[in-house]
Order: C-alpha cells, then sequence, then structure tokens
C-alpha cells in the first residue's frame, strides 16, 4: 500500500474517531497509525500538502484530548518522535503544528501522576525536540511545564529526574524569557540547591545536565561566579573533557560540548581555560576523535573546535596542534579497548569535507567552517609554509566539491549543494589571503568550475523565484545570491594569474540574472554581504553591458517590498497578539490544543485555493479570527500583486534601455565604418613608411648583433669576475672563521701559560718544602743513632757496673767473714762502698732520664714520618698534576 493511501485511511480513521471515540475506532486508529509508522513518509508528512496537514493536525487533536487512552496517546507520539531527528520535520513539529504545546498539555493533564510510562514518554520526546531550538515562552502550558520540572527534580525515579533535568536545560538554553520565569519562582533557591546537589551525583549525565541548567541561570549572578570561580572550574574543564573523549552516550558527549560553548561565551572563563595546564593532552583526545566512524561525535567535535578559535590563544594552540601536529605521545584517560587514535586529525577533517552530499549536512559544513578559521590563524601567524602539503591535498578533493551535481537527484540535494558550495568558496577567500596560497588555488581551480558554478546558482535562484513564495525558498534564494558573489569575488582575487579568468569574470558581470543577487545583497542587513555587493558593482559599473537601470530598480523594487511587508508583519503580529489572548483565556474551551486552531484554518485557505469543497463544517473557530486571516492573505496578496507591478515595470524600463542601446549601436556602427575608411587611408601612408623604415631596420639590426656579441663577452666576463668574487667571499669568510678560532685558541693558550706558571711556583714551593723536611728528617736521624749510641755504651757501663758490684759483693762476703779480722778497714770499705752506691745511684738516674728520652725521640720521629709520608703524598700529587697539565697542555698545542 502506498503513501497517501495510507494516509487516506489514517484522515478517514481520525475522522471516525472523532465523530465516535469508541473502543474500536480507537483500535482502527492506532491500526493505521502502526502501518504510516512502517513507512518512510517523512518527505510526505512534512511536505506542506493538504493530505498530509490534515493528518498531521488530526493527530495532534487526538494526542492532545484528555480522554484519549494513553496507548493511543502513547501510539501518536511514537510515531511523531520518529521525525525529531530531521531537522525540517523537526522545525515543522515545532512551529507549524505545536507540537511542544500538545505534550505539555499531556504531561499537565497528567502532573498528578508523574510516574506514568506516557509522561516520561512525552518527557523524552520533548527533550529531543526542544535540542538546540528556543521555545516561544507565550505557547501553551510552558509556565506548566516549567513548574512540574522544577518540581519533579528531585523525584526518586532516576529516568524522570534525567528526563526533566535534560528539558529543563534545553529549555533554559538560550532563553531569557524562560530563565526570568525561572528566577522568579518561589522555590528558586530549593532548585538551585536541588542542582549543586546533583553535581556529586553517580551519573554523569545527571551532573552535565545540573551544570548546563546553573551556567544558564547563574553564571552572571553571585552563585554561578562561586560555582565557576578559578578554584572550581578546572575540575570542570577535565569533567567536560573526560566525558567528551570517553562518554558512552552520545546525548552526554553533546551535552558536554554545549555546555563548554556556552562557558567560552564568558571571557574570564575563556582566559580560565587559557591557563588549563591539561589542554593539549586534552585538545589531542579531543582530535582524536575526528577519527571516529559516528558522524554525530565528529560534528559535536568540529562545533567544540569552531568555539575554541573564537578564543584568539586557544585557536592558535588548535591551529599548531591540527597543522602541524607533535609527535606520537601516550593516550592517558583511555578507556579499555580503545585502539590509538590517529595522529593526523587533519587527515580526518578532508575526509569529513568530502562525505557525500546525502550524508549528514553538518559534519562537512562545521568542517569547511573549522578549517576557514585553522587557515585565517595559519596566515596570521605564518604557518602557511609548514602547510603547503596539506592545503594541496585539500584543494585536490575540496575542488571536487565545486562541480555541479546530478539534476535528477531532487531539489533537497541541489539545497545542500548550495549551502556547501557557500562554505568552499569562503575557505577558497581564506586561503586567498595569502600569497603562496593564492598561487596553488591558482593553479588547481579552472575558470570552467567558476563559470558552471555560477551558471547553476543564477538559474537555481531564478527558478526559486518563480516557483512559490515560501520562507524557505526565499532564504535559499538569498543564499544562492550570497554564493554568487562569493565566487565572483573569489574570481576577482584570481584573475591576475589566470587570464581567462579575467574574461569569465567580466562576462558573468554584464549578463542581466547578476541583477537580483546584487539588489538583495545591496539591500541586506549583513554588513558583509553589502561590502561585497559593493566591491562587484565597483568592479561592473565601468564595464559598457552592465545594466545599472535594471538593477536600480530592482533595488527600488525591494525596499518598496521590505517597506510592505514590514507594515504587514507589525499588523499580522498585532493580530497574532489578540488570538494568543484569547488562546489563554479560554484554554480549554474545546480538546483541540493551542494552535490547532490556527492551523485548520490555514488548512482552510488551502482548501480554498485548492479548490476542495469543505465536506465539514470547521468548529470552535471565531470568525473574527477567520477575518483576521483573510485580511493577512489578502495583503500578502497585494504585496505580491504589487511587487509584480514593480518587476513588470522594470522589465519596461530595461526594454527602453535595450532600444537607447540598439540606437546607440547603429551610431557607433556609422562612425566606425568612417573611421575605417579614415584608417584605410593612414594604412597605405604607413606601408610606404614601413618600406623607409625597413631599411634602417636593418642596419639596426647589425649594429645589434655586433653589439649583443661584445654584451656576451661583457657578461662571459662577468661571469667570470662574479665567480672570483664568490670564490673571494668564500675565501674571506673561512678566513674569518680561521682567525676566530685564532683569537679563541690564544686567549685559550695564554690562561693556560698562565695556569701552568702557577702550578709550577706551587710545586717549586712543594719540592723545597720537601727538601727542608728532608735535611730536617736526615739530621733527626742522625741524633737518634748518635742517641741510641749513648744509650748502647750507658748499657756496657751498667753491666761493668753491675759486674763490678757482684763482685764487690764476692768481696764482702769474703770481708764478712773476715770482719771480725779487719774491723778498722771495715769503715773505710764502708765509705768506699757509700760513695759507690751513691755513684750507681747517679748512673741508674741517668739511664733513666735516658730511656726517657729515647721514648721521646721515638715519638718525634713518628710524627716525623708521618709527616714525611704526606709531604710525599703531595708531591706525587703535585708530579701527578704537573704531568697531566702539561700532557693536555701538550695536546691542546697538538690540537692548534
Amino acid at each position: 500500500m502506498d503513501v497517501s493511501t495510507c494516509l487516506k485511511s489514517l484522515l478517514l480513521a481520525i475522522r471516525q474517531y472523532r465523530n465516535n471515540r469508541s473502543a474500536l475506532n480507537a483500535s482502527q486508529l492506532q491500526k493505521h497509525i502502526e502501518d504510516v509508522s512502517g513507512l518512510k513518509c517523512g518527505g510526505v508528512l512534512f511536505s506542506g500538502q493538504v493530505l498530509p496537514s490534515e493528518c498531521l493536525s488530526g493527530l495532534m487533536e487526538v494526542a492532545g484530548d484528555p480522554n484519549t487512552s494513553h496507548a493511543l496517546t502513547g501510539s501518536i507520539i511514537s510515531l511523531l518522535a520518529q521525525f525529531a531527528s530531521d531537522g525540517e520535520a523537526k522545525e515543522a513539529l515545532h512551529s507549524s503544528y505545536n507540537f511542544t504545546g500538545t505534550l505539555a498539555a499531556i504531561i499537565h493533564c497528567n502532573r498528578s501522576t508523574p510516574e506514568e510510562p506516557l509522561v516520561l514518554q512525552c518527557l523524552n520526546v520533548l527533550q529531543r525536540l526542544t535540542y538546540n531550538v528556543r521555545t516561544l515562552h507565550c505557547a501553551s502550558h510552558i509556565h506548566e511545564l516549567i513548574s512540574f520540572l522544577m518540581q519533579h527534580v528531585q523525584s526518586s525515579n532516576d529516568d524522570i529526574v534525567k528526563a526533566c533535568l535534560g528539558l529543563m536545560a534545553n529549555l533554559c538554553r538560550h532563553d531569557i524569557s524562560v530563565q526570568s520565569h525561572i528566577k522568579s519562582q518561589s522555590n528558586v533557591k530549593a532548585f538551585y540547591r536541588a542542582l549543586i546537589n546533583f553535581l556529586g551525583h553517580n551519573c554523569l549525565t545527571v551532573v552535565v545536565f545540573s551544570l548546563s541548567i546553573l551556567s544558564s541561570l547563574t553564571l552572571n549572578e553571585e552563585v554561578g561566579q562561586k560555582l565557576f570561580n578559578a578554584k572550581n572550574i578546572h575540575q570542570t574543564f577535565q569533567l567536560i573533557f573526560n566525558i567528551t573523549v570517553n562518554g558512552d552516550g552520545t546525548l552526554t558527549r553533546n551535552y558536554a560540548v554545549d555546555l563548554l560553548v556556552d562557558l567560552l561565551k564568558n571571557p574570564k572563563i575563556a582566559d580560565y581555560l587559557t591557563k588549563y595546564k591539561h589542554l593539549s593532552v586534552c585538545l589531542s583526545e579531543v582530535l582524536g576523535l575526528l577519527h571516529s566512524k559516528d558522524p554525530d561525535t565528529a560534528s559535536k567535535v568540529m562545533e567544540l573546535l569552531v568555539s575554541l578559535c573564537s578564543v584568539p590563544v586557544l585557536r592558535k594552540l588548535v591551529c599548531e596542534t591540527v597543522l602541524r601536529p607533535p609527535a606520537p605521545r601516550l593516550q592517558p584517560g583511555t578507556r579499555k579497548g580503545v585502539q590509538a587514535r590517529g595522529s593526523e586529525p587533519s587527515l580526518a577533517l578532508v575526509h569529513w569535507v568530502t562525505s557525500p552530499l546525502d550524508g549528514p549536512e553538518q559534519c562537512y559544513m562545521q568542517a569547511l567552517s573549522l578549517l576557514a578559521e585553522l587557515f585565517e590563524e595559519a596566515i596570521d601567524s605564518s604557518l602557511c609554509s609548514s602547510a603547503q602539503s596539506f592545503v594541496e591535498l585539500l584543494l585536490q578533493e575540496m575542488l571536487v566539491l565545486l562541480q555541479s551535481p546530478d539534476s535528477t537527484e531532487g531539489d533537497q540535494l541541489l539545497k545542500k549543494h548550495c549551502l556547501r558550495a557557500g562554505r568552499v568558496v569562503d575557505f577558497l577567500l581564506v586561503l586567498c589571503g595569502d600569497d603562496a596560497l593564492r598561487m596553488l588555488v591558482s593553479q588547481r581551480l579552472s575558470p570552467e568550475v567558476c563559470v558552471s558554478q555560477v551558471e547553476l546558482l543564477l538559474s537555481y535562484s531564478q527558478d526559486l523565484s518563480g516557483s512559490t513564495c515560501t520562507t524557505s525558498n526565499y532564504h535559499l534564494s538569498q543564499v544562492c545570491s550570497e554564493v554568487v558573489l562569493k565566487t565572483l569575488e573569489l574570481m576577482s582575487h584570481l584573475r591576475q594569474q589566470m587570464p581567462d579568468m579575467e574574461t569569465s569574470f567580466y562576462r558573468i558581470l554584464q549578463d542581466q540574472r547578476m541583477v537580483t543577487p546584487l539588489s538583495l545583497a545591496l539591500t541586506s542587513n549583513c554588513r558583509e554581504q553589502v561590502q561585497v555587493a559593493l566591491r562587484i558593482l565597483f568592479e561592473a559599473a565601468p564595464l559598457p553591458d552592465f545594466p545599472s537601470v535594471i538593477l536600480g530598480d530592482s533595488i527600488a523594487a525591494n525596499n518598496a517590498y521590505r517597506q510592505r511587508d514590514g507594515e504587514s508583519s507589525i499588523r499580522s503580529s498585532s493580530a497574532g497578539e489578540d488570538a494568543s489572548f484569547v488562546g489563554k483565556s479560554f484554554p480549554m474551551v474545546h480538546p483541540e490544543p493551542s494552535g490547532s486552531a490556527h492551523q485548520s484554518i490555514d488548512s482552510l485557505i488551502e482548501k480554498l485555493q485548492n479548490g476542495v469543497e469543505l465536506q465539514k463544517e470547521v468548529k470552535d473557530v471565531h470568525m473574527s479570527e477567520i477575518i483576521d486571516v483573510y485580511e493577512q492573505k489578502l495583503s500578502a496578496l497585494a504585496c505580491k500583486e504589487s511587487r509584480l507591478q514593480d518587476l513588470l515595470e522594470a522589465k519596461a524600463l530595461a526594454l527602453s534601455q535595450a532600444d537607447r542601446l540598439i540606437a546607440q549601436y547603429r551610431c557607433q556602427r556609422a562612425q566606425a565604418e568612417a573611421e575605417a575608411r579614415k584608417l584605410a587611408s593612414l594604412l597605405k601612408d604607413t606601408e610606404r613608411k614601413k618600406e623607409d623604415l625597413q631599411t634602417e631596420l636593418n642596419d639596426h639590426l647589425l649594429e645589434v648583433e655586433r653589439l649583443k656579441s661584445d654584451s656576451q663577452q661583457l657578461l662571459e666576463h662577468n661571469s667570470r669576475l662574479q665567480a672570483v668574487a664568490d670564490q673571494h667571499q668564500e675565501l674571506k669568510g673561512t678566513y674569518n672563521q680561521l682567525l676566530s678560532r685564532y683569537d679563541k685558541s690564544e686567549g685559550m693558550l695564554k690562561e693556560l701559560q698562565a695556569a701552568h706558571i702557577s702550578l709550577t711556583q706551587q710545586a717549586e714551593g712543594l719540592r723545597k718544602t720537601n727538601e727542608g723536611l728532608k735535611l730536617q728528617q736526615e739530621r733527626t736521624l742522625a741524633e737518634v743513632a748518635e742517641k741510641e749510641q749513648q744509650i748502647k755504651s750507658l748499657k756496657t757501663d751498667v753491666l761493668e757496673k753491675e759486674r763490678k758490684i757482684i763482685g764487690l759483693q764476692n768481696d764482702l762476703r769474703r770481708h764478712e767473714e773476715q770482719i771480725h779480722e779487719m774491723e778498722e778497714n771495715i769503715s773505710i770499705l764502708r765509705k768506699e762502698l757509700n760513695k759507690t752506691e751513691q755513684a750507681r745511684k747517679d748512673t741508674s738516674i741517668k739511664a733513666s732520664s735516658l730511656e726517657l728520652q729515647k721514648s721521646q725521640l721515638e715519638a718525634k720521629v713518628e710524627k716525623m714520618e708521618e709527616e714525611l709520608s704526606k709531604h710525599t703524598q703531595m708531591i706525587a700529587m703535585i708530579h701527578s698534576l704537573s704531568s697531566g697539565k702539561l700532557k693536555g697542555d701538550a695536546t691542546a698545542n697538538l690540537s692548534l
């Protein structure tokens, strides 16, 4: 069954269920919803046609009805949640069908039972739907949704807590009205305390959600300054980088990157990050993620790198790391099982830049933006020379992206090609800021590529102008015009190096289709577009066929259209405020959610435009609202009619200008014929003069030949002299080098000689001291020998005395026997004996004194020997030093 049949069956089931809310009709509707879920019909559902729009409006009405069963509501939400990841479908659900308000109404109706699976499903879908999308603060039930989230962040269910925090982070980010509403609540301090307590949670996703909410609400307040001060911010950086590099889930990594991107917008925190000591290691780890096969991860990493490039110091660090990568290092903090990431992030960028058009758009767009930032820094910091090989590889791959896609592949790929071509041209314009890189671009880029690119964009922009006037077509036409002007600016930069490029450049400038891009750019509110358009206009204005009158009429028409569009938008905004006031005053009059009435009115107008007969009367629509909508549509049609009238007037002026140009051409042709006849007569005169000058030319040629031979000889002589001069310069440089070496060697020699003289004097003094000590030692030894001889002689005297004493004792015994006989002689002998005793005592005293002198002399001899050994060691050391120094001097002299 095809998609249209399924949608018709679904619309019929929706109408039957609205007429009769029975269980049978509910089961039939749920069955048709499941059938549509199995089909890939996202492009048809959100194409803006009548049938898909009626189906979506009916599903929103059924889902927003409080009486609808939870199972049916859950199946509808599951069906629509499939398209929440697609960009255009997400935008349509958010803005055209108010899916956000419907989900908020469902949560509000079930606020008393937050544990219901339907509530968790709505929270999860809302989190996906509101990611990177700003929610209107005046949408239905947004205040109630915020109160519900603030109340249930402290729930016991972790899934509810995580969903509430993620949704709150989305709503708070870049939305001042939501932030002001939260700060005005009475329980905001308790909410802050709960968020601060979550910073210690074991789930990193909860921590990142809490930090994101706190940064949105309190970054510029006292609480935020305490939370993100210099002491705590480094832990926050480490946490964010760890989650970015090692995070298991894409969701947590995306929120961590968004948090760091938001923090970098604060100059103080950006300065803290430049002083973070682990920044280079973390940056290399983040760059390793570019080798991931997941496009979501790669695009988020590139978004982070582009944000880092907004800080000048970090931009230089990123540029040096990518374009001049360091040597491979150990990978700290990596998970188990993760292989070492590549060391060439530049090659990964080339891979994502050249990804196919039908792939993720954010990948190649972010990669091109990052390359433009890096090469702007490289050109400013003179890193281009080290990146030229990479630029050659990049140009070889990138110029393929400018080739026109196949027209049979559809408008969607053509739109993507226009967007990517704009970024590619931006990058090439950055490269043209350096002379060497501009030369590389001129060697690789051909004029045919630029011309075909401009032709494609001009024809596509003309097709968009002739098709239905929608907001997306208008924006896409502006993008095409901007890319055309950028391509022309690129051609203007390269026309000096490529003559064919200059011809093509001026030919395109005279094309009447250039009026639309120039008029749109000159009336734009973007300063860069106006400056580019003025530069192109400065080049194009002097050209004879440039349609300046048509350009002026187109600018005037655009200004008039802008003025009328502004007036109509003011009237429509006042009518929209009245309608929103009525919707807020009576929110529960009918089961249709807020915004569905406006959708029904749009579908009613589409039916009237397509000639479709209304089969059912639209209920619950006030007549005044219908009248306001008709007035808005009629005013828009009047504006379109006036714009078409202005364009017709511009075309009439163009035709009148063409007639004037034809008349001018005829006059110029007659003048040219008269000038041709004059030139013919002048030609005959010049022929005669030519013959006279030919003879003179031959004479001059002979003289020139002689001069050439002379100049050749002079050039040869000059070359010989130049060779001699070069040789003289080389010899002079060699002489200067040798002279400097000689001066250094002479200085070293003087220093060594002075050191040698001082050491020689020290050695001489030590030698003299040694000789004196030797003489003193010899005298001491002689005295010791004399003393020993005296001791020996004294010993012999003592022995003789002892022998005499023994003899005397023997005589004494004999005399005692003869005592009686020799009494007279006893006194005499006693006197002699006393004398002998006295002599013996004197002799023993002299012997003891001699022994004491001997021991003193022996101690003095030992001291002398110790001093002598010390002196001999000093002399040996002096000799060894003097011999080593002399050897060193000898070797130094030999080397010199």
